[in-house]
């Protein structure tokens, strides 16, 4: 009785943890792109996290980054996770600045964020955090389901205009290393005239201790709330690991317009690197890139990144 009370009050005994994440890179551009080099710092997450005990947790994430929107050289942060977790046999809720599930399990297989964002994230099909309420639940350890309401607008603006988002998700691990997901979301419309927006993605995963391949399609319909302003698309990745110290990686992209109406930035985009785990805290992964336009006539892009990661 006195062992198993040790035990308990161990797993309730409060702790936390410092977040730190900061993803930084070198490049340059060849052909066309030749004048697109130097240092670049992409991003930097910091936070903490701290468990309650009895399945309670807090977490607080600040993002720094430089948006593209801002034309001058200023870094901004956003806050990008202010929530709060509590779990219980197989249920997870989640409340406040969350991470969303619309691309979370994409992102995690591809595992290779800092270099690049997974494809929905990459293209604006989403956002990877919002304000509002999340809930999971594990029937089985081969199939789960989750479902999340948020404002629909991003961490980044919160909610300027009235409108909810409603997802909704079921993953299957039908054996072990395969993973099995479908989502569908829908994007309430705040204006007159305005169409509701449609997510709809599929992915499929598997990994072995030596390998990973994963290929995801993804729908948005009606982007930025415009009738038949439709985006569709796929990524297909996969890494091979060669040592405890070495990885290396590939991935294609294909992001495609209805009727063409988002034609001057459709495009074929290929990536091929290798991933060096300088120590636990320390990544560094070289990589080469080309993007094919899909615009007639268009130059394909080239260029070579050094990309970095530090963190906790």
């Amino acid at each position: 009785m006195v062992a198993q009370a040790s035990d308990n009050e161990a797993v309730s005994k409060p702790q936390g943890k410092a977040i730190i994440q900061v993803f930084a890179n070198v490049h340059t551009g060849f052909g066309a792109e030749r004048d697109d080099r130097g240092f670049e710092l992409d991003r930097s997450y910091l936070g903490y996290q701290y468990s309650l005990g009895k399945g309670l947790q807090i977490k607080a994430v600040l993002d720094v980054g430089q948006p593209k929107a801002v034309d001058d050289y200023h870094y901004i942060a956003y806050i990008k996770n202010a929530q709060v977790t509590w779990k219980t046999g197989g249920l997870t809720l989640d409340g406040g600045m969350i991470s969303t599930t619309q691309f979370k399990a994409q992102e995690k297989f591809w595992g290779y964020r800092y270099i690049m964002k997974s494809f929905q994230d990459e293209y604006k099909f989403g956002s990877s955090a919002d304000l509002g309420l999340s809930i999971a639940y594990q029937f089985a350890p081969w199939v789960s389901a989750d479902a999340i309401v948020v404002n629909g607008e991003g961490y980044k603006k919160v909610q300027v205009k009235d409108g909810l988002q409603y997802g909704l998700g079921v993953t299957f691990t039908p054996i072990k290393g395969l993973v099995l997901r479908g989502y569908g979301s829908l994007n309430e419309s705040a204006q007159n005239g305005a169409k509701d927006a449609y997510n709809w993605a599929a992915f499929v995963g598997y990994k072995h201790d030596c390998f990973s391949l994963g290929a995801e399609y993804n729908i948005y319909q009606n982007a930025g709330f415009v009738k038949d302003a439709d985006l569709y698309g796929f990524s297909v990745y996969g890494s091979a690991t060669l040592s405890k110290l070495v990885n290396i990686f590939a991935r294609y992209d294909k992001l495609m317009s209805k009727k063409n109406w988002n034609i001057a930035k459709d495009e074929d985009a290929m990536m091929v690197g290798a991933e060096f785990n300088v120590c636990k805290y320390v990544k560094i992964a070289p990589n080469v890139r080309m993007s094919i336009p899909s615009v007639v006539g268009a130059d394909n892009n080239y260029s070579a990144y050094v990309s970095c990661y530090f963190g906790l």
